[in-house]
C-alpha cells in the first residue's frame, strides 16, 4: 500500500507541476496528502469523460450541462493525436476536432478540466490515437526511449500544450485546465519493457526542454 501511495503522489505532483510551468504567476493548484488544493481550498472533485470528437459541437454544450446537472465537477478529455494531425505537420482542430472551442464551452459552464493529451490515449479508439503514418517512420518504436518516436511527440504534445498556453486556458492563467496528463496506463508497459520504459518516463526529469510537456505517464488511474 505504502508503494501505491508513493507512486500516486509522485505523479499527481508531476500532473500539477505541469499546471505550475504554463505561467509565471503561481498556480492557484496544488496537493496535499488530504486532497487537491484550489485557490486555498481543498476539494473533493468528481469527474466524468466527455470525448469531444465522439460527438459534434452542437452537441457539447447540452452534453456539458448534463455532466455539470449530474454532480461532476470536471470533465475529462483525451487529446486524439491521429485527429488533429491526420498528415505530418498538417494540423486539424476544426469541427468536432475544434479542442479550443470544447475547453471553452466547459469553462462557461463553470466545470474544471483534466487533459489527457496522449500521444496514446486507447480509449477504443482506431490505432490507440497514433497517426496511421507514423508507424512508416523508419526505425520508429512506440511509447519507448526511441529518438524518432519521442521526436514526432514532443512535437504533438508541445502544439497542444503552447495552444493551451496562448489560449489562457491552464488554472494558473485563469483557465480551468487543472491537471494535464501525457501517456495512459503506462505502469504494464514499462514493467514489460524494462528500461527503455524508465527512460521514457523519465524524459522530463533529465532535460528541461521537455519538462514543460510532460506530467504523468498514467499511472493514476481517472477513468
Amino acid at each position: 500500500m505504502g508503494s501505491i501511495w508513493k507512486m500516486l503522489r509522485a505523479n499527481i505532483l508531476t500532473l500539477l507541476f505541469l499546471c505550475s510551468l504554463v505561467s509565471s504567476v503561481t498556480a492557484s493548484v496544488s496537493y496535499d496528502r488530504k486532497a487537491i488544493i484550489i485557490n486555498g481550498q481543498r476539494r473533493i472533485l468528481l469527474s466524468g469523460s466527455i470525448h469531444y470528437p465522439r460527438s459534434t459541437p452542437e452537441m457539447w454544450p447540452d452534453l456539458i450541462q448534463k455532466a455539470k446537472n449530474g454532480g461532476l465537477d470536471v470533465i475529462q478529455t483525451y487529446v486524439f493525436w491521429n485527429g488533429h494531425e491526420p498528415s505530418p505537420g498538417q494540423y486539424y482542430f476544426e469541427g468536432r476536432y475544434d479542442l479550443v472551442k470544447f475547453i471553452k464551452l466547459v469553462q462557461q459552464a463553470g466545470l474544471l478540466v483534466h487533459l489527457r493529451i496522449g500521444p496514446y490515449v486507447c480509449a477504443e479508439w482506431n490505432f490507440g490515437g497514433f497517426p496511421v503514418w507514423l508507424k512508416y517512420i523508419p526505425e520508429i518504436e512506440f511509447r519507448t526511449d526511441n529518438g524518432p518516436f519521442k521526436e514526432k511527440m514532443q512535437g504533438f504534445t508541445g502544439k497542444i500544450v503552447n495552444m493551451m498556453k496562448s489560449e489562457r486556458l491552464f488554472q494558473s492563467q485563469g483557465g480551468p485546465i487543472i491537471m494535464s496528463q501525457i501517456e495512459n496506463e503506462f505502469g504494464p508497459v514499462e514493467w514489460e519493457i524494462g528500461a527503455p520504459g524508465k527512460v521514457y518516463t523519465e524524459m522530463g526529469s533529465a532535460d528541461g526542454r521537455w519538462i514543460e510537456y510532460w506530467s504523468s505517464m498514467g499511472y493514476v488511474q481517472t477513468g
